[in-house]
């Protein structure tokens, strides 16, 4: 069986780009064929992992494990002239952790491949206790999503984790999230009544970084690239990846509006 899921553009197009995805707690490959096969429409090569184990006993050596599956999954795009650039990694939930704490430098950002960009879907707030939110799995469904087609994924994939946001993503790879200094160009995604998002932390992290944009959905949930708004997030997410094509100067410029 593959440990991935990829997702190819159209037959005859120049493949624009590369994207590996990587899930969040619960969460599984098929939880992101909707977005791999949107991205792909656009021409771009989408790979999607398995979320991260993560171990609150030895965090850096899950991240140094993970680091290594992650290189090898990169490696494994490319073709006889190698990976197409720009490569992009996404990261949802425990997912968007584990990628900033890696790049930001824990515990050895040499382990992991170097990306063009890098996308934090539904980062947890480093001091906001999941647990105490989750209850049944209808009450776990309305803390992610208002999607009935993703709700509908989650429930029927019996590969998903139910309960899952009960568990506390490791202080030490949040505070390295947080902390650390990534250095390629970021975009922060989080839905504006994600009952998992410290707001306040996530703006002060945008600022923090060099080049960073904070985009907020409204009326969106925890999984922000799966909620009623994905197409939108997904354009969003579209929209950085030209701009990174274009040494981030993007190509439309509003230079009048009436909204």
């Amino acid at each position: 069986m593959s440990q991935y899921n990829d997702h190819h553009g159209p037959e005859g197009l120049r493949v624009r780009g590369t994207i590996v995805v990587v899930p969040g707690r619960g969460e599984t490959r098929a939880t992101y064929d909707r977005l791999g096969a949107r991205l792909a429409a656009d021409a771009y090569r989408v790979r999607i992992l398995d979320a991260p184990p993560l171990d609150a006993e030895d965090p850096a050596a899950s991240l140094t494990t993970y680091a290594g599956r992650l290189a090898d999954a990169v490696e494994g795009t490319a073709s006889e002239n190698g990976v197409v650039r720009p490569l992009v990694l996404v990261g949802a939930d425990s997912g968007a952790a584990a990628l900033a704490a890696l790049l930001g430098g824990t515990p050895d950002p040499a382990a992991a491949p170097r990306p063009d960009g890098l996308v934090l879907a539904g980062l947890p707030g480093p001091s906001t206790e999941a647990g105490t939110a989750v209850g049944t799995w209808s009450e776990e469904l309305d803390l992610r999503t208002s999607c009935p087609a993703h709700r509908g994924t989650l429930t029927q994939d019996p590969q998903v984790r139910r309960g899952s946001l009960a568990d506390p993503v490791p202080d030490g790879i949040l505070a390295a999230a947080y902390d650390g200094e990534v250095p390629v160009p970021t975009l922060l995604l989080v839905g504006d009544v994600d009952p998992l998002a410290d707001h306040e932390a996530l703006a002060r992290l945008a600022k923090s970084l060099p080049r960073a944009r904070l985009s907020v959905v409204r009326d969106a949930r925890h999984d922000v690239l799966n909620d009623l708004q994905h197409r939108s997030v997904a354009a969003e997410t579209v929209g950085f990846l030209e701009a990174l094509r274009e040494g981030l100067r993007p190509s439309v410029a509003v230079r009048s509006s009436a909204w």
